[in-house]
Formats: structure tokens, C-alpha cells, sequence
């Protein structure tokens, strides 16, 4: 199933994105289907005559993975980590398809970083690894923008992923979905910049969420990105940059200055 925030100009609500015939349409869902089962309201829309919203707005956190595949670390200059490679990105990083990534005046190497994004849907502690993909609400694309001089400069990570607009996701939420073999690819302007496949993370899907969840509470809507393969590049203001991810769709974003 898939889980698409929305508006038709009037308050965000949620949907499932849906085939009608040879066109996809969204039926509106009742509340937020993260804390209430799905049931329909009968209000169906063109998929092309609504605004797609980020699919969820964590109310508390973005958890991103580093060097979570050898190429990347590798073309880093680093070797992997032994154990997952934790830090944050505030919520208030997150936006939606379409949405601009603002470039902000303090760095002059924005990079984009395609990623797998895994959506909690429990509130959840100490998971063990078995279970974890039980506590999953579904999965999305995400770009972990980083400012990449300030991340070398800053010798800690929260500046330069945490500033607005660095985490772009969407389109929506898939729900069933097998995230161990996916595709993905990034394209800058339309050339293929990253191609890659989760089935390379070194430590996977269940792995970094009982990871995590040892550190932290997870809760309902908070996102575990798991890290980007290689590939990473800078981007230019006017450009625009597009994650896709076998079965899920593509995640697609401008890059902007103030």
C-alpha cells in the first residue's frame, strides 16, 4: 500500500495511491494512518490535481547511518564501521517532493547522498533484530544533504546535515516492501550519478533498527536513513536531483539559494 500526504490546497490529509484504469488517483483516508487503521472517506483525486506533502513529519527525530556501504566509504577515504555509524538530523530538515533544498550561504559544497528511508510505526525500545521489521511502518526515498565542507570542517555532523530542507523524502510511504534487494538510483539533472542496491548495506534493515532502538525510544514516524552507496557528488544551485528506489518511486527536489 502506499501512503501519500497530500493537499488540494486545503489542510494536509493522507491517502492511498491507487490505479483507477490508466491513471493513478489518491482515495482519502481517514486521519493518520500511522496511529489508526485505514478507512476510507470515498474522496478519490487525481494523482496530478494534488500537492504531495512529505509523507510523514517525525515528531522527534531523523536518524541517519554513515559509511553504511563500502563504496561509499571507500570513495570517502575511510574504511567501514565496525558497528553502525549513528548521528541526527532535526525534523525540521525534513520536506516533501518538489520542495526546494535551500543551500545555505556558510557552505560552498552541497552534496546530495540517495538513501533508502525506513519509517517507524510503533513506539519501541531494545527491538531485537528478529522482530524489528515488526515495528516498521513502511519505507520511503530519502537524500541526506550534506554541507561536505562543513562537515570536514565542523569534525561533527549536525551543521552540515542538519540544516533546513536537508532531508527531502517522499513521494509517499510503501508499506509492503522487501527492503533487502532494492535498486536505487540517483540522477543529477538526468544523468545517473549513484546506482547501487540495499542488498549492499553492511549492516541492514533489522540490524540498524535494534541498533538504534538500543539508544534510543523510537516513535511512531521517526526515520532511520540507511545510508548512501557511491557515488556522492556536489550539487549547483538551479540543479535538480532525483532518488529512485525500486518499488517504492522517485523522490524528486531543485536545489535553491536564498
Amino acid at each position: 500500500m502506499r501512503i501519500a500526504r497530500y493537499t488540494t490546497g486545503e489542510d494536509p490529509c493522507y491517502g492511498v495511491v491507487e490505479k483507477d484504469g490508466g491513471r493513478l488517483v489518491v482515495a482519502r483516508i481517514h486521519g493518520d494512518p500511522i496511529y489508526q487503521p485505514v478507512t476510507f472517506t470515498g474522496e478519490r483525486t487525481p494523482l496530478e490535481d494534488v500537492r504531495l506533502l512529505a509523507p510523514v513529519i517525525p515528531r522527534s527525530k531523523v536518524i541517519g547511518i554513515g559509511r553504511n556501504y563500502a563504496d561509499h566509504a571507500a570513495e570517502m577515504g575511510s574504511t567501514p564501521p565496525a558497528e553502525p555509524m549513528i548521528f541526527l538530523k532535526p525534523n525540521t530538515a525534513v520536506i516533501g517532493p518538489g520542495d526546494p533544498v535551500v543551500m545555505p550561504p556558510q557552505s560552498r559544497e552541497v552534496h546530495y547522498e540517495g538513501e533508502l528511508a525506513v519509517i517507524i510505526g510503533k513506539v519501541c525500545k531494545d527491538v531485537p533484530r528478529e522482530r524489528a521489521l515488526s515495528v516498521v511502518f513502511g519505507y520511503t526515498c530519502g537524500n541526506d544533504v550534506t554541507a561536505r565542507d562543513l562537515q570536514r570542517s565542523d569534525g561533527q555532523w549536525s551543521r552540515a546535515k542538519g540544516f533546513d530542507t536537508f532531508a527531502p523524502i517522499g513521494p509517499w510511504v510503501e508499506t509492503e516492501l522487501d527492503p533487502s534487494g532494492l535498486r536505487l538510483t540517483t540522477r543529477r539533472d538526468g544523468e545517473v550519478v549513484q546506482d547501487g542496491t540495499t542488498a549492499d548495506l553492511i549492516h541492514d534493515v533489522p540490524t540498524l533498527i535494534a541498533y538504534a532502538s538500543a539508544a534510543f525510544t523510537l516513535l511512531p514516524g521517526d526515520i532511520i536513513l540507511t545510508g548512501t552507496p557511491a557515488g556522492v557528488g556536489p550539487v549547483a544551485a538551479g540543479q535538480r536531483v532525483e532518488v529512485e528506489i525500486e518499488g517504492i518511486g522517485i523522490l524528486s527536489n531543485p536545489f535553491v539559494t536564498r
